[in-house]
């Protein structure tokens, strides 16, 4: 058992404070100071555009982009580089482009998750807007709740090292104190201390590049590299991405669909104020997202250092150990814990929205509870998920932290295409919505399990796929002509309007 680092105990106490302290605030200004579930589902649409924006970034980059993609830079070079920069730019576009008709139509429809966004937005009878609400919630559940097991793998990972304790009493403790805050205040309180993450994960990424390019500078690194294993500079293929070189470039549209279609990204596009102009948003989110995309560079530093680690995954907790003095070490482990923590929060909160108000709705939706009553059964279920993950880390096999990310959040993304993105502009039924879900699902899940192909490739397909199955079903059981305001396109939404009028 490693040694206990009691000053890095203190220094996650007093961090713990403050998060539980914010906690406590949005839950008497927010969720209690709104009408209804929106104040704890979509922060009583308060967000602004530096608390919104600063949200949006942290929760994109999070466990895969200080653990993950550090360790997939290490196995396959600078691949993983490109691959962030597509992150941050696609953050960027889903704000410019997307979040006014998301919060538009939200708004109009009454929507508080997107579950319940893709059931309302799609004509067809109430029984079968029911099921399409209760698919939506129960495959939002189930692959969040595996990507929500990468999450928490990741915290126990670093903060067991952090700390002088076992990854499994770690993963407990970071588990508690995400339950606390943000079954206190709901959005609002991820929100709030997503914001407050990212300010410190952003000055480590800062301080991180000065170390590490005051040491190497960049064409040292790359002449390094070149002598280790010429593919880690110019990789012969795009792994892990692809077999082929340009399949790296298939990670465009990917983290386009992750930006928004992703539940927990794309419901932040729902909560901002209605005075918010997408522009300002983007002013937040661009410069924050191109620092935090330089992280990788540490799997190619800790190449050329550490040539024989055993567990890629490995690199940053070994870069932390031995290239940082103490005190710095301990700060930027815990911002790195935050980065970790704003991901696991919004992952948690929409896992457990999906059961407690999407499948209730579409189970017995004439049943009438109090706001109290609803926000408690939020609460409640907040709790219960952040257990049942726990429970679910402590017995799965070993895994890649990129790869598990993807078999959930990209079998999500293909699942959801259709009915949340395509909608924008052409609108389909809620039978070719339901088609959309379940075909992309299936043909995600089965080509990530059953082929060799690269870890991106399956989601883009099934995408594909999934689309053009959402059109022809949709085609097939329409019974009146769109309307024209139905399919408003995202090509007039100027970005200097407000996201409502």
């Amino acid at each position: 058992m490693p040694e206990i680092n009691w000053t890095n105990w203190l220094i996650l106490m007093a961090s713990i404070m403050v998060l539980i302290g914010m906690g406590y605030y949005t839950n008497k200004k927010i969720v209690h100071g709104s009408d209804g579930e929106g104040g704890f589902l979509l922060a009583g649409r308060s967000l602004g555009p530096i608390i919104g924006g600063g949200t949006i970034v942290a929760t994109g980059f999070s466990g895969w982009g200080f653990m993950g993609s550090p360790g997939a830079a290490y196995a396959f070079g600078t691949t993983e580089l490109l691959g962030n920069f597509f992150f941050g730019f696609s953050l960027v576009i889903g704000v410019l482009f997307f979040a006014r008709f998301l919060y538009r139509r939200g708004v109009k429809m009454g929507a508080l998750t997107i579950p319940e966004f893709i059931a309302k937005n799609h004509p067809g009878d109430e029984r079968m807007q029911r099921i399409l609400q209760g698919t939506a919630s129960v495959i939002t559940a189930v692959l969040l709740s595996v990507f929500l097991v990468g999450q928490i793998k990741a915290l126990g990972m670093l903060g067991g090292s952090w700390l002088g304790i076992p990854l499994e009493y770690a993963a407990a403790l970071m588990v508690l104190v995400i339950v606390i805050y943000t079954s206190m205040g709901g959005l609002a309180a991820v929100a709030w201390t997503d914001t407050f993450m990212v300010i410190c994960m952003t000055f480590s990424a800062i301080y991180i590049c000065f170390q590490m390019f005051t040491d190497i500078s960049l064409f040292e690194m790359i002449d390094q590299l070149h002598v280790i294993d010429a593919n880690l500079v110019n990789p012969a293929t795009a792994n892990p991405y692809g077999s082929a070189p340009f399949q790296i470039f298939y990670l465009l549209p990917y983290t386009i669909l992750f930006a928004c279609v992703l539940p927990y990204q794309s419901i932040r596009l729902m909560s901002f104020r209605p005075d918010v102009k997408a522009h300002h948003v983007a002013m937040v989110v661009a410069p924050i997202g191109l620092m935090l995309s330089m992280i990788p560079f540490v799997g190619l530093y800790m190449r050329i250092k550490f040539p024989e680690l055993a567990v890629a995954d490995e690199a940053m907790p070994m870069y932390l150990k031995h290239f940082m003095p103490p005190i710095a070490s301990g700060l930027i482990t815990l911002f790195i814990l935050f980065a970790m923590q704003s991901t696991a929060n919004s992952v948690l909160l929409v896992v457990s929205s999906s059961l407690s108000h999407d499948l209730r709705k579409a189970i017995k939706p004439e049943s009438k509870i109090s706001d109290k009553q609803a926000i408690t059964l939020n609460q409640a279920t907040v709790v219960i998920i952040g257990l049942i993950t726990m429970a679910m880390m402590l017995f799965a096999p070993p895994f890649m932290l990129n790869m598990i990310a993807i078999m959930g959040t990209g079998t999500l993304m293909a699942s959801f295409v259709g009915p949340v993105l395509v909608s924008v502009f052409w609108k389909g039924t809620a039978k070719g919505a339901l088609a959309a879900i379940i075909s992309g699902f299936g043909i995600s899940a089965g080509l990530l399990v059953f082929s060799d192909l690269g870890w991106i490739e399956p989601p883009i397909y099934a995408a594909v796929c999934s689309s053009i199955i959402y059109v022809v079903v949709s085609r097939f059981t329409r019974t009146d002509p769109v309307r024209s305001k139905d399919t408003e396109s995202v090509a007039h939404h100027h970005n200097a309007r407000p996201l409502a009028h």
